[in-house]
């Protein structure tokens, strides 16, 4: 017997009540910028108590949902977020990407990187190396701290606070050695100034005699989804040389964002 091929759209049969409940809890709390308390939740969605617990503790506990013990709260976290762009633009800033960080490295000649934002670090994406004797070339899939590296930097400065928030609690500022930032108040004195200027840099503070310098991709939504830098020795990244490369790599970054529809206000 032919085995039957079932339709999600309409076996009503086969619905799981409490998936239903838990996706209806994520679309209430994405409408909450402050949270919503386990009461609030279950009156505004007419369930149980139990089970409002129940989806709650289990989205906490997979990451979906932040709980805060303080205001006795629930809000989505970031992991949402992450998701919604993988699945609706990476594709797209992967493609628009790539030619750019190509022709970015032939002006400066050293090696032009492309990472995206994960859950807590700097995902590592793409490279063009560079094409001076001796270059940088990174491992595929590397993450890269927030708090000491340029592409970090450059994506929290430009992050909306709320979110950037949820970032810096999962920093531990580990110490690479003396010019490595180490508190969150010398990173945020450090973020307005790359929100001021449009660029970050990391002076040798993961690694001795490696500076980098680099800026953020933002989407439609004006969310900052990726960063792009490049990295060489300090001997040949003069401060002169500095201020000639970042307004080379803002003309990237800028271009890139306004192919996937950012438009500044």
């Amino acid at each position: 017997m032919e085995k039957k091929e079932l339709n999600p759209i309409i076996e009503e049969q086969y619905k799981v009540p409490n998936l239903e409940k838990g996706l209806a809890v994520l679309e209430l709390l994405s409408y909450s910028h402050s949270g919503m308390t386990l009461q609030e939740i279950k009156i505004e969605l007419e369930i149980s108590q139990t089970t409002a617990y129940r989806i709650l503790n289990t989205m906490v506990r997979l990451g979906y949902l932040l709980y805060s013990d303080k205001v006795k709260k629930y809000r989505v976290s970031k992991k949402l977020l992450a998701m919604g762009l993988r699945a609706i633009e990476e594709h797209d800033i992967f493609e628009s990407v790539l030619p750019h960080i190509r022709d970015l490295r032939n002006q400066v000649k050293e090696t032009v990187c492309y990472g995206v934002i994960g859950s807590e670090k700097i995902l590592f994406i793409e490279q063009a190396i560079g094409t001076h004797p001796f270059c940088f070339v990174l491992t595929p899939g590397k993450v890269i701290d927030l708090h000491c590296s340029a592409p970090g930097k450059a994506v929290l400065a430009f992050m909306d606070p709320s979110i950037r928030e949820t970032y810096l609690k999962t920093i531990t500022y580990e110490k690479f050695n003396e010019n490595t930032i180490t508190s969150e108040a010398d990173l945020l004195k450090e973020l307005d100034q790359v929100a001021q200027c449009g660029y970050a840099l990391d002076r040798e503070e993961e690694m001795i005699g490696v500076v980098c310098l680099g800026a953020p991709i933002i989407n439609c939504h004006g969310i900052p989804v990726g960063a792009i830098w490049l990295s060489g020795p300090r001997s040949r990244l003069s401060d002169a040389v500095i201020d000639k490369y970042a307004a080379m790599l803002l003309d990237t970054t800028q271009t890139i964002s306004y192919e996937l529809g950012y438009e500044p206000s």
